[in-house]
């Protein structure tokens, strides 16, 4: 798909989202109790024929063991049952493991697990459909863990430099373990990839119909946030069909407050006619 080029941040000023989006729009923000860490997040409903199927968590909480900034955009599909319910149990899930202050890894890879299943069981409460999930944890300020499913992404800025922190698990990438399952890769004219020719990623919550082609694990990395750590930004494929990691960190970098970088960047993703739901969080580590 050809981009046009980045918008500058002054031609951004005469727009707003609610002459963009119609006024389906929401946003927030927030900061460490310990640390120069702040956020800022801004939700749009896109312009398909279906309710507002995003969902995210942005906070920071106190625990006796330390602070955590909890983060995350869950992008529902076929309803929004299976996003809702990410996020409202996903995070306490990962909490609850007893090892998480010891082996966060593990402890994040246990938890998808159980909730994917847990999603599952709930059938059919919850519908045939499904969610990707893109997750950051901050612990103490120093220590950042990104997990993934699915195709929202986390992208990290280091002295401006974009680092995708994440994998977009796509139909056509995944084609091989697809495959091995005994479902099949399709991709008509016109469209995406699609897993037996309805779904556009390869992992997913839920999906019970698709469960035995899909998986649900996650993709799990971990950085330390140091002097050179910038900001993080999470997005849902809304915003990422339309702008690469590198231009969305040079236009959240221009932009001090991270709500008005998460909003600015919805603003240049639906300029530029994202048609899908936009979820942003933006996460600056220091002033």
């Amino acid at each position: 798909m050809l981009l046009r080029p980045a918008l500058t941040y002054t031609s951004f000023k005469p727009l707003n989202l609610k002459q963009l989006a119609g006024g389906r729009s929401s946003g927030g923000k927030g900061r460490s109790h310990q640390g120069p860490a702040k956020y800022g997040f801004t939700l749009v409903k896109g312009k398909a024929n279906h309710p507002m199927e995003d969902y995210h968590v942005a906070k920071f909480m106190q625990l006796r063991k330390g602070e955590l900034g909890l983060f995350a955009i869950y992008d529902g599909h076929s309803g929004d049952n299976v996003a809702a319910y990410l996020q409202k149990h996903l995070f306490s899930n990962i909490l609850k493991e007893e090892d998480f202050w010891t082996d966060p890894h593990s402890s994040i890879l246990q938890a998808y697990e159980r909730t994917d299943q847990a999603i599952l069981s709930h059938n059919p409460d919850l519908g045939q459909g499904g969610s990707t999930a893109v997750t950051a944890i901050l612990i103490n300020g120093r220590k950042l863990w990104i997990a993934n499913v699915g195709d929202s992404r986390a992208v990290l800025s280091k002295r401006g430099k974009a680092i995708q922190m994440s994998i977009d698990h796509e139909p056509h990438t995944e084609r091989g373990s697809i495959e091995n399952k005994g479902g099949f890769v399709t991709k008509m004219p016109g469209d995406v990839a699609r897993v037996n020719g309805q779904l556009a990623v390869s992992r997913a919550f839920g999906d019970k119909n698709l469960k035995s082609h899909l998986r649900s694990d996650p993709d799990v990395t971990t950085i330390d946030v140091d002097g050179d750590t910038d900001l993080l930004i999470l997005a849902s494929d809304g915003l990422w069909k339309v702008m690469s990691n590198q231009e969305a960190v040079d236009i959240a970098k221009k932009v001090k407050d991270p709500q008005k970088a998460s909003k600015q960047l919805a603003i240049e993703a639906l300029t530029r006619e994202s048609k899908d739901d936009i979820s942003c969080i933006v996460v600056r580590f220091k002033g």
